[in-house]
């Protein structure tokens, strides 16, 4: 399979145009005309996770942290951009997901808000819009012996989904007219004369993301040489998008037990704590990575507890002074657990690929007592 193809799929699971406006997601380094065989899946792109992806013959890396962040002035084998110097070289191609997995619905941030036991967890901040979310109404005039045809294409090309249901629709019959002219080439009639065909107005909404496959779709399974139809734009109120997560638990439960899942899902050796430990939490909030600027709107929101990678000195102060109860998992450890998920997911959209997660991919801290 050819890189490009691996990257469209990829930007289906994870839209880029989900990412903060200050981040380098995407396709960062390699030729999309490249074949791939195998995948790896990491955080962050060191020396020994390039050995190791080198060593197991991966073409193809998914990073969730950029390997490149601002423009590069020089690329080396012996300077400090030496591995994408290496990467170039071995022409391994990379990708990269960061924060439009952590926007993204059942991302690493539902992932965290899972573990604590949010239940409908919304985002907290740096809200994002999202022009897919945009829905359109399609209208479109069919001779009754085609409707199904046409709107069984229009639904398999993505429209008609309202909710938990699929295949929405409205038809009106009514009579349709029209005049062939010269240079037409009519399905129905002749030249020159005006016809009356019994048609169905058939109606259903599209969203943006899928109004150019839907209308190709409909063309190409429409009888008439030219369909007649409308495409609407409809205002519709959009859901926020953003970093975050914050909501209700499903029922009060002990910071212990939730810092026992947490140990068990992260697989987290060690944390840090901010406030008080024992009490029961009912209403919490979550954020992968470092996200200590959104503590205002957290304590704002009454919660009792605050699960992210790490906070700055003075973001931990308010907190404890709020009597907002923090822990911090290290800032890679608060992302990591989500790779297996990551790797199911992918494997689902790309059965072609042998996909692995990196086992030199770590948390450059090392914990210990003194």
């Amino acid at each position: 399979m050819k890189a490009k193809e691996v990257i469209r799929r990829i930007e289906e699971a994870v839209p880029l145009r989900l990412a903060q406006s200050w981040d380098n997601v995407g396709f960062l380094i390699g030729d999309d005309e490249a074949g791939v065989k195998k995948m790896m899946l990491t955080i962050d792109i060191t020396k020994a996770v390039l050995a190791e992806a080198i060593a197991a013959k991966v073409d193809f890396i998914l990073s969730y942290h950029p390997i490149i962040w601002d423009g590069l002035k020089s690329i080396t084998a012996q300077g400090p951009e030496a591995v994408v110097y290496e990467l170039i070289r071995t022409g391994i191609t990379v990708f990269s997901v960061h924060t439009s997995l952590d926007v993204a619905e059942g991302g690493i941030n539902d992932g965290l808000a899972e573990i604590v036991g949010i239940k409908n967890p919304q985002p907290i901040g740096d809200y994002v819009t999202d022009p897919a979310a945009d829905l359109y109404k399609l209208i479109v005039f069919i001779p009754t012996d085609a409707v199904n045809k046409v709107s069984a294409a229009v639904f398999a090309a993505g429209a008609g989904a309202i909710g938990n249901y699929s295949d929405c629709g409205f038809k009106t019959a009514g009579e349709g007219t029209f005049l062939p002219l010269e240079g037409s080439h009519p399905a129905i009639g002749k030249k020159g004369k005006v016809e009356t065909v019994k048609e169905y107005r058939f109606e259903t909404v599209v969203p943006a993301a899928r109004l150019g496959n839907v209308l190709n779709a409909m063309k190409t399974s429409h009888p008439y040489e030219t369909p007649a139809y409308d495409v609407i734009k409809l205002s519709n109120p959009r859901i926020p998008i953003g970093l975050g997560r914050m909501g209700d638990l499903k029922a009060p439960t002990p910071l212990n037990n939730i810092v026992q899942r947490i140990k068990k899902v992260t697989g987290a050796k060690a944390i840090g704590i901010v406030g008080e430990r024992n009490y029961k939490i009912r209403r919490a909030a979550v954020c992968a990575g470092s996200c200590g600027k959104i503590i205002n709107s957290i304590i704002a929101g009454g919660c009792d507890l605050y699960l992210t990678g790490e906070l700055k000195h003075h973001q931990a102060l308010a907190a404890a002074e709020a009597g907002l109860t923090c822990i911090c998992l290290s800032h890679t450890v608060s992302e990591r657990f989500y790779l297996k998920k990551l790797a199911k997911q992918m494997q689902t959209n790309l059965p072609e690929i042998a996909i692995i997660i990196s086992k030199k991919d770590k948390d450059p801290f090392q914990w210990m007592s003194i």
